[in-house]
């Protein structure tokens, strides 16, 4: 018998002790949620982006460059045409309040073809002179994602806000560069895989049409390319990278319409 209440205090004991325990873990978790509202950047019970929501979006850019006897620098005597064409469209759903799931599709083209050019370095007998007579060089990339954002609503601000996209990207690319009198040429393919993080904001200049601007901070990226030279020599290389840092050039800028 004495054994029993023993064994049944023991329990009783242990029984507290746990719900003290919880307690105190609930407690810590309301002050640190406590500390994160007094920092009064954000009020995540503010809804931005409602659940059901229907995100449909994009960006798309076009530049192209026509040189006659140009100079820059040490370049001289340019004669070259090209173009960048880029078409980004996206389309997302809210899953819930201020987070959305969805995908996007990325196409580039880039042509560059240069009937003449030259480097001088240098004056008198030590200059250094470069010069190319033809080069010719096209790409073609395209890669499919799927992304992940994260709205975070300024206060109760309903016009603006900040947004954090995880994107994990999977695609390939085909280039032809050729160059020299008589032509020599290489083709090359190349398979791509690429984790991304691109913080924003949004800016509604309607009820249903919004201006978004992100930019690029990290990057993690892996490469497998072939070559094939002059249709008889080939070669493969495989590359990798991170980057953390912001990059000017991977800034994007946006219409998105939220259905």
């Amino acid at each position: 018998m004495r054994t029993k209440i023993l064994t049944l205090v023991a329990l009783l004991l242990c029984a507290v002790n746990v719900m003290a325990q919880g307690e105190s873990v609930s407690k810590g978790t309301d002050e640190r949620e406590q500390r994160r509202s007094r920092r009064g950047l954000v009020d995540m019970g503010n809804v931005f982006v409602p659940k059901g929501q229907w995100i449909f979006g994009g960006a798309a850019s076009y530049s192209t460059h026509d040189n006659e006897q140009y100079k820059l620098l040490v370049l001289e005597d340019v004669n070259s045409l090209g173009y960048t064409v880029k078409v980004s469209p996206m389309v997302a759903y809210a899953v819930a309040d201020n987070m959305a799931v969805g995908a996007r599709i990325n196409y580039a083209r880039n042509f560059m073809r240069v009937d003449s050019a030259s480097i001088s370095l240098g004056e008198g007998e030590t200059a250094t002179n470069l010069s190319t007579d033809f080069y010719y060089a096209l790409r073609h990339s395209y890669s499919l994602g799927a992304l992940w954002r994260q709205y975070i609503p300024l206060g109760e601000n309903r016009r603006f806000a900040l947004f954090n996209e995880i994107a994990l990207e999977m695609g390939a690319s085909r280039s032809k560069f050729a160059t020299d009198s008589p032509v020599r040429g290489t083709f090359s393919k190349s398979f791509d895989l690429g984790l991304g993080i691109n913080p924003g904001v949004v800016a509604f200049a309607s009820n249903s049409m919004a201006v978004e601007v992100n930019v690029g901070v990290l990057g993690l990226k892996f490469s497998h390319q072939n070559q094939v030279h002059n249709q008889v020599a080939t070669g493969k290389a495989d590359t990798s990278f991170m980057n953390f840092s912001v990059n000017l050039f991977s800034i994007g800028l946006g219409v998105s319409f939220y259905l």
